[in-house]
């Protein structure tokens, strides 16, 4: 395909990574794994990173570490804030856990959570708040976390689509209690699949360790403040202290995820060098509503939506995309709302509605980035926009 959806950033370091750990004969979690979550961390100035199978598994322990905190531990029936519009294992986690979602519109233009609306989306029920940068966009997390703050709410800060964005000079993945970010093939960085939740609260991160592993003490210090030992070494070496699971990264992947971390920073600046080409290209032209940046973006990909006061066919457009072999797809995963699995859900809509992200969700689309150049794919795509679009 001329302008695809999704590339490699692999090069001959992580196969040698990998065959490296393969030579070595342990393929399950250990050093290369360890390695890598300080690593990650340090990239990030967090005091701790426990690495899992999927940036999906990353939500699912954050939100679980959650309910066994010793002190203000969230329970079935708590409300939850969380934007329209983002993937669906944000959510997921939160249902499974027994919490009431209310759903709050996104800002047209940045594509997240509007900020505005968060005091008419607070009630006495209200224990936390998940942002969500989309596609590399960072949200008001500096407004979000005073508000979270000022209400002692838990924030969970899902950037699994925006590693390496900036806010006022800091890095994303680092305004939660808990923050979590994804490895899988099309994101920042790849480690074939994979995920991390960064934390500086010692608490969580060994909540995190247990529930990783089928809830056992086997990863934890002997101080850790979750349990006492008992001395007995035949049997603390298989105690379970936590309804947990089996979400560990293989050994391989923490290995490649060494590699692909150094590469991250001169990712970010092509892929950050592409974007600007694309904003020069789209600048000035109503027909287009494209993300507004805030802060300073990693741009996991371009975002369109085709404004609806120039009555534009997207299935036109869409038709002219495919001839002119260009992948395009949903914005992240559209407006939840609008999705089958909603009936599962516990939740309710600030203000009665979401426009912005039915919009979205009906008019948008969006088209890939990668860390190499992509002037040839973006002047084609403006051509072919503009022409349909005329």
């Amino acid at each position: 395909m001329f302008y695809e959806l999704s590339a490699s950033t692999w090069g001959p370091e992580e196969t040698e990574a990998i065959q490296r750990t393969l030579e070595l004969g342990r393929f399950t979690m250990g050093e290369q794994v360890s390695a890598f979550e300080k690593e990650f961390a340090a990239y990030f100035g967090m005091r701790h990173g426990v690495m899992v199978n999927s940036g999906s598994s990353a939500n699912l322990v954050a939100v679980a570490a959650l309910f066994y905190k010793k002190d203000r531990p969230l329970k079935r029936g708590d409300e939850v804030i969380v934007p329209a519009i983002s993937w669906s294992t944000t959510y997921h986690p939160l249902q499974q856990y027994g919490l009431k979602l209310r759903f709050v519109d996104v800002e047209l233009e940045t594509l997240n959570l509007d900020y505005r609306k968060l005091e008419r989306a607070l009630t006495p029920g209200t224990r936390a708040i998940v942002a969500v940068s989309i596609l590399g966009n960072p949200a008001a997390l500096d407004v979000i976390q005073k508000f979270a703050l000022d209400h002692g709410l838990y924030l969970i800060e899902d950037n699994c689509e925006s590693m390496d964005s900036e806010l006022n000079g800091r890095k994303l993945g680092t305004f939660g209690h808990l923050n979590t970010f994804s490895f899988f093939f099309s994101h920042h960085i790849s480690t074939m699949e994979g995920g991390i939740v960064l934390t500086d609260d010692l608490e969580l991160d060994h909540l995190l360790r247990s529930l990783r592993a089928h809830g056992w003490t086997r990863d934890l210090p002997p101080d850790s403040p979750l349990f006492e030992r008992r001395g007995e070494e035949h049997f603390e070496a298989y105690r379970f202290i936590l309804p947990g699971y089996n979400v560990r990264p293989l050994e391989m992947a923490g290995a490649v995820g060494r590699e692909q971390l150094k590469k991250l920073p001169g990712m970010t600046q092509r892929r950050r060098t592409n974007l600007a080409l694309f904003q020069r290209l789209f600048a000035g032209d109503d027909r287009f509503i494209c993300q507004r940046e805030n802060g300073k973006s990693s741009c996991f990909s371009f975002t369109i939506i085709l404004n609806p006061a120039h009555n534009i066919d997207r299935d036109r457009v869409f038709a002219a995309l495919r001839d002119a072999d260009i992948g395009f797809r949903i914005i992240t995963g559209g407006c939840f709302l609008r999705h089958d699995v909603i009936k599962y859900y516990d939740y309710d809509v600030v203000d009665g509605g979401v426009p912005n992200a039915e919009l979205a969700h009906d008019r948008g689309f969006f088209v890939g980035n990668f860390p190499f150049d992509l002037t040839p794919q973006l002047t084609r795509l403006r051509e072919v926009l503009d022409r349909v679009c005329s």
